[in-house]
């Protein structure tokens, strides 16, 4: 390994360091998000940011500054984008979806099911994590924005749903 080599590794890691640094503290300042629950909104987001400091790192055709400046305008867009879908839920509606019902009352809801492109069996595995081992012992069950199947069990004391009768 020739001595400019070793300059030009020393100097990406220096660069990597910088951006990591500012993308941290950036975050921290911008608030807290859990992992669990991001959406859609938040892997395009940590995408392009991922792409926006590529060669900032990495000296490819970008500048450090370019990767510096890049990353703040959408962290700051990002921002912006939170307190918009804080003041107007139904724009984060439109644009990043809505949970959806999957089992109501013990019963599956099918057309929800198929919509939402889930299998049965992708279902009953959500169910078997909760120590559940059937539908009907679901009270409810939703498809969460984030891709999470939520479950809430039926209280084993209350008595079975009726069935209606149709006449």
């Amino acid at each position: 390994m020739k001595p400019s080599d070793i300059y030009d590794l020393t100097v990406i890691a220096g660069r990597t360091l910088v951006v990591m640094l500012f993308i941290v503290f950036a975050f921290r300042l911008l608030g807290k998000r859990q992992i669990g629950q991001m959406n859609v909104y938040d892997l395009v987001f940590i995408m392009a940011l991922s792409n926006a400091v590529q060669n900032a790192m990495t000296k490819g055709s970008g500048d450090l500054a370019v990767g510096i400046v890049s990353a703040a305008v959408l962290l700051l867009a990002g921002r912006l984008f939170s307190a918009l879908f804080v003041r107007a839920p139904k724009l984060e509606e439109h644009l990043i979806g809505s949970p959806t019902m999957l089992i109501h009352d013990g019963e599956l809801v099918a057309d929800h099911l198929r919509r939402e492109h889930i299998t049965e069996e992708q279902l009953m595995a959500a169910l078997r994590q909760h120590g559940l081992n059937s539908v009907n012992q679901a009270e409810l069950a939703v498809l969460e924005v984030d891709g999470t199947i939520s479950i809430i069990p039926r209280d084993p004391k209350a008595s079975p749903p009726k069935k209606m009768k149709m006449s």
